[in-house]
């Protein structure tokens, strides 16, 4: 773990889908605030296809990094570090694009960027001065998936699946788990409460130092 202290102190929170990287990401922002704190999600950073019709768009292989705006979300997390208020794009699954609104997003003492790549790209992982993986069982994670989609994204079981077992655990197996040889912090059983202790307390002595 590496810190300058004329920098915002950058987290990425990274694991397959369902994991509990939000719960890691809800409990610091609970904790410490939005003034504090400014998250990065990588959700949002999915490339734009509104070049693509809609029956394009719902093959779209979102558990592959090649599916990510990797130079925006790159120039946006250096703009935070500069000092920069940056305009983070909404991504609306429901329609698979961009939405047309974006979100304006501060810059803060911490920044923490949650997202099933966020230790896959070796220029943000630079950046980074914690690197978590939230290590959740595969079954666990596809209950978690299963119902988020339904809930949210206006899926069927059948679909959300098919997509888990054609695209989802192949690309986790592939591309995601390995990105665990670049954390500091893996939590076992996902987002337990010992572990979010640890991290928060690291980020009270960050903002404490900052302040």
């Amino acid at each position: 773990m590496k810190q300058n202290s004329s920098l915002p102190f950058v987290i990425g929170v990274a694991g397959g889908s369902g994991s509990g990287k939000s719960t890691v990401t809800q409990q610091v922002l609970a904790s410490f605030g939005t003034e504090m704190v400014s998250v990065v999600m990588q959700d949002d950073y999915y490339l734009d296809q509104s070049h693509l019709s809609p029956e394009v768009r719902r093959k779209t292989n979102y558990d592959h990094p090649n599916a990510f705006d990797w130079p925006l979300l790159v120039q946006h997390v250096r703009a935070l570090r500069s000092g920069e208020t940056i305009q983070m794009p909404e991504y609306d699954f429901t329609i698979d694009n961009r939405s047309t609104r974006t979100i304006p997003v501060k810059p803060a003492p911490v920044i923490l960027i949650e997202g099933l790549f966020a230790l896959y790209d070796e220029d943000l992982r630079k950046m980074m001065s914690l690197k978590i993986f939230v290590d959740t069982a595969p079954d666990v994670r596809f209950i978690r998936r299963l119902q988020r989609d339904i809930a949210e994204r206006g899926r069927t079981v059948d679909s959300v699946t098919n997509q888990y077992l054609e695209t989802v655990r192949p690309m986790h197996k592939q591309f995601i788990e390995p990105t665990k040889r670049h954390a500091d912090v893996i939590l076992p059983h996902g987002a337990n409460g010992p572990a979010v202790d640890v991290i928060t307390a690291k980020v009270a002595s960050v903002i404490a130092r900052q302040l």
